[in-house]
């Protein structure tokens, strides 16, 4: 037996959410209809088809309305903060309760099947400060979660008695309840991706940090003062993430010694070139005596040298100081400056 079709007061026929659209394409024409079905999924293709077919005659008053509806919906702007429940309202009229229900239980279990991946490209000193004020059976379930490369650099970052802690419990891990895991999933988005707006924002400073820090100083100097009237506060965040070849007496003694260790002598010498004596002798204070005097005889000899290869020594030696810093082999922009220097 046929279900009676829905019908309005006045005897023309209820229009559900396929039908609607369906309605739509139809007034559209077949030129702008074709154009927003390639934006549509076969699987609503298909539900749009099967309301088009099944549609009946549809009266020009209603056509009318629908599509003054659709235009003053249009009008007033459309609700862009993303979620669940916005998608849920969008989608209520269109389809169905129980494929309202059945959509929308997969897109959250997809969300929190993947905040795993996420977690895994925050930077792993955050990851393991943040481990560190966990009690340790959730800070062992949250790294064996994580990708195999996220826990070992996050283990690297811990203490070694947590670590072996850690360790023996994700070798003993029992499987997780349900509600359970659903609880701490949903903590860990609060916790962390609540925050990716800021740190994608730190990490758009940092990239272009790195580009500035590759210019030659004057270069360097302009970029900073344009942006210093444009952007105030960027410029300031890009200041702080900056390091040059000046910057090397800001370095500890330690960190200066373990940086010099790894550079030629042919390029120190060529790198202090046009440098004062206060600066030299803080460079040459890390130095082991018998490169230091070998140094110190080439500065003597005055060798002209061009401003290019100057500048491309000291170029090499801001790099490799920036790379030591990313590998944690040394500290840059460290608040305490070498008072030798000073």
């Amino acid at each position: 037996m046929v279900a009676p079709v829905p019908m309005k007061a006045n005897g023309s026929k209820v229009l559900k959410g396929p039908e609607r659209v369906a309605t739509l394409l139809f007034a559209m024409g077949k030129p702008a209809a074709s154009r927003v079905l390639k934006h549509f999924s076969e699987d609503e293709i298909r539900l749009v088809t099967k309301s088009a077919a099944a549609l009946g005659p549809v009266s020009p008053t209603q056509i009318e309305q629908l599509v003054e509806e659709f235009a003053s919906n249009f009008t007033d702007g459309a609700d862009l903060i993303g979620g669940a429940s916005h998608i849920e309202k969008l989608l209520t009229g269109i389809l169905s309760p129980e494929q309202i229900a059945s959509i929308m239980s997969e897109v959250v279990g997809n969300a929190n099947r993947s905040i795993w991946e996420r977690i895994s490209t925050v930077s792993e000193s955050a990851i393991a400060s943040y481990l560190m004020k966990e009690h340790p059976q959730t800070a062992a379930l949250i790294l064996s979660k994580v990708k195999p490369s996220c826990a070992a650099k996050v283990m690297t970052q811990l203490p070694q008695p947590l670590r072996n802690n850690l360790m023996r419990r994700m070798l003993s891990m029992k499987p997780i309840v349900d509600e359970t895991m659903k609880n701490i999933e949903k903590t860990l988005h609060e916790d962390f991706m609540a925050n990716f707006s800021k740190n994608a924002g730190a990490d758009t400073h940092a990239k272009i940090a790195d580009i500035i820090n590759k210019m030659e100083r004057d270069h360097m100097e302009d970029v900073l003062t344009n942006l210093s009237t444009v952007r105030p506060k960027s410029a300031e965040i890009l200041r702080g993430l900056l390091f040059t070849f000046d910057d090397i007496v800001k370095l500890t003694p330690k960190d200066r010694t373990t940086l010099f260790d790894q550079v030629p002598p042919d390029r120190v010498v060529l790198a202090l070139k046009g440098t004062n004596d206060e600066f030299r002798k803080v460079v040459l204070s890390a130095l082991s005596s018998r490169v230091r005097r070998m140094i110190e005889h080439e500065l003597n000899s005055k060798e002209p040298s061009s401003h290019r290869d100057i500048a491309e020594a000291r170029r090499t030696i801001t790099d490799l100081a920036l790379e030591m810093a990313g590998r944690g082999e040394i500290v840059i922009n460290s608040e305490t400056e070498d008072e030798a220097y000073f």
